[in-house]
């Protein structure tokens, strides 16, 4: 293993455009699916001082670590709720809430996370687990590695990481596993490094397995699915549905959501929105994100 680099502190991304596009009102309750770091419940909050934000993640981590402040600062205008958004409508129910103004989605994987949780980062040898929440998913990414087919394991490569040499890594995973079972990062790290190319290199040759193997273990573009139709039903009038995506498979779900369900929503972003040249400056990681936003025809 090569000397492992540091993490960065996690920044959320387009806050001022979510700002736009939720466009937070007096008295009114919005819902952050994915509470992460706080940053985006924080920058609602602030914006319109007697709006209320119920915050939710499925990794408690993320509450551990953040949500003291926001409670201190913003009292009862601030609520926690524990679940996979996926879950979204039991959850609300569970909790008596029926009907919100808002819902944000910020489906990129914080930093944060990919430092506390084993098996995220290409940088940390760590169990390979990528679970973001134990308690939710059963499934490792070490399993997937250990029992998929080499075609399996190709086709998740490519369709889900979006990685050219899918085949090849495959291939090298099926004979590499007949030696010793894949059980840490490090290992997986290793063989992709010695398998690709080092020619044309512009990320962590291991970067799109990870995101592949992410993405499949947490069921991800599925749990995206559930999100978006159970917000037709949770949104009152005029509510807004904004959602960030950082995957090409994540930003066509909700695209084409908003446009099937155009007698539904009012399409507010026809022109898919990204960072603007100060934010990518300041924060790299805002590079892929992608917004689209929709208002409930009212």
């Amino acid at each position: 293993m090569k000397t492992l680099k540091p993490v960065a502190v996690h920044k959320a991304v387009l806050t001022n455009q979510v700002l736009e596009y939720l466009d937070p009102q007096p008295g009114k309750t919005y819902l952050d699916v994915t509470f992460g770091s706080g940053g985006h419940t924080r920058a609602i909050l602030e914006k319109e001082p007697t709006c209320k934000v119920i915050s939710m993640d499925w990794d408690t981590r993320a509450f551990e670590l953040f949500a003291e402040p926001l409670v201190e600062e913003f009292g009862s205008r601030f609520t926690m709720l524990w679940g996979n958004f996926a879950h979204l409508y039991k959850s609300l129910k569970k909790a008596g809430i029926e009907k919100v103004d808002g819902v944000l989605a910020d489906f990129g994987t914080s930093q944060v996370q990919i430092s506390q949780r084993p098996g995220f980062s290409v940088y940390r040898d760590t169990p390979l687990d990528m679970r973001m929440s134990p308690a939710h998913q059963k499934l490792t990414a070490a399993e997937v590695l250990n029992k998929s087919s080499e075609e399996k394991l190709r086709e998740l490569f490519f369709q889900l990481g979006e990685d050219r040499n899918s085949k090849l890594i495959a291939r090298a995973i099926i004979a590499e596993r007949q030696k010793a079972k894949f059980r840490t990062t490090g290992q997986l790290v290793d063989l992709i490094d010695r398998v690709v190319p080092a020619k044309g290199r512009k990320i962590h040759p291991a970067t799109k397995v990870f995101q592949a193997l992410r993405i499949y273990v947490n069921d991800e573009l599925n749990n995206i699915q559930a999100l978006l139709s159970t917000s037709l039903s949770i949104l009152n009038p005029e509510g807004r549905l904004v959602c960030i995506s950082f995957h090409s498979l994540e930003d066509r779900i909700v695209k084409q959501f908003i446009v099937q369900h155009k007698d539904q929503f009012e399409n507010l972003t026809p022109r898919v929105v990204t960072a603007e040249p100060e934010e990518l400056r300041a924060n790299p990681s805002a590079r892929s994100a992608k917004l689209r936003a929709a208002r409930i025809i009212g």
